[in-house]
């Protein structure tokens, strides 16, 4: 145990007596060290952070949150979103559609100042974009669009446009698919009533033959011929024989007919019903999203942190330093060995 003690004093002891031996040279390599990291930092133009904090909401179709009875309330129209909402916000806000349409309000090719006959400006543009404008989920479940720039009122603007036009993105993908199948629905609600219409048609003609019930009149008919005729009434039995002759042969075709009718007839009231829902879809806005904090302009700015870049380069040159010095007093003793 004295040994180790000894040992690790004796560590120690020539630890500090070696920073005191070379602490000179420290002392001028981590200060000047500070002094251009001060100096660059000074250079670095300053940038302000403006933040929009917003809830994605869980249903995406107004149709199916007011207009559609939902026991389990899926679709509440008013219910804040989970995982899967937030995730399809970050991917929507990704989209080139939101950049490029920021990009060319604010001109942001010369604000950025990248010359258009340069190499590769749109590899920069959006490198410097993906510098400036950043998004992530938070542990609450909520989305934050953050936006760094050296204009602190463009910082917000552009934050709060982002999220604007979030809204429109996703409104419009909506209304794209609602109008592809709005179209499908109208088809086929044409092709229903053109076969109602043709059914229709064909049980007034059977109507104006008589035949409304072919069922419950073969069955009155038929009982009024076998009294009759047991009567004797071969006339009137004639009469009733004609009528059931025409009821067997219309007869299926009737009921076949009222029975397809009454089939098609509910699905035409579903397609109303669908038709209607996709209508609204495809016409109506509404918000996706419930806004927590909206972005305004910053009054101190978010970077750079200057103090902290003069920090970790000092610190960052003392070390290094110091294993340049170890190294290069490793090597002499090498040398003279």
């Amino acid at each position: 145990m004295s040994t180790e003690q000894h040992n690790e004093q004796f560590d120690s002891t020539n630890l500090l007596v070696f920073l005191l031996k070379w602490k000179k040279q420290l002392i001028i390599v981590c200060g000047l060290a500070a002094v251009i990291s001060a100096g660059v930092s000074l250079i670095i133009p300053e940038k302000f952070e403006s933040t929009y904090v917003f809830f994605p909401a869980f249903s995406s179709s107004i149709s199916k949150g007011v207009m559609t009875e939902d026991a389990g309330a899926k679709n509440d129209i008013v219910q804040f979103g989970e995982e899967e909402q937030a995730e399809q916000m970050l991917q929507i806000l990704n989209s080139e559609m939101i950049r490029d349409r920021i990009v060319a309000k604010y001109q942001l090719m010369s604000h950025y100042e990248i010359e258009p006959d340069e190499d590769f400006p749109q590899t920069k543009l959006i490198e410097t974009w993906e510098d400036n404008v950043s998004y992530k989920r938070t542990e609450f479940q909520s989305i934050e669009i953050r936006v760094l720039d050296k204009d602190k009122n463009m910082a917000a603007a552009i934050a709060n446009d982002i999220a604007a036009l979030l809204d429109s993105a996703k409104n419009n993908m909506i209304h794209q698919r609602a109008k592809q199948a709005l179209q499908v629905i109208e088809k086929e609600y044409e092709k229903m009533e053109n076969r109602m219409k043709s059914a229709d048609d064909t049980l007034r003609m059977l109507g104006e033959k008589g035949i409304a019930n072919a069922e419950k009149q073969t069955e009155m008919l038929s009982q009024e011929y076998y009294k009759v005729l047991a009567q004797g009434n071969s006339g009137a039995a004639k009469r009733l024989k004609d009528e059931l002759d025409t009821l067997g042969k219309y007869g299926p075709l009737q009921e076949r007919l009222s029975d397809q009718r009454e089939f098609e007839l509910e699905r035409l009231l579903l397609l109303r019903a669908k038709y209607e829902e996709l209508k609204v879809d495809a016409s109506q806005n509404v918000t996706h999203k419930f806004t927590v904090n909206q972005a305004w302009a910053s009054e101190k700015k978010a970077y750079p942190i200057r103090w902290l870049i003069v920090v970790v380069s000092v610190m960052a040159t003392f070390v290094l330093s110091l294993l340049v010095i170890i190294g290069l007093e490793n090597y002499q003793r090498i040398q003279k060995g």
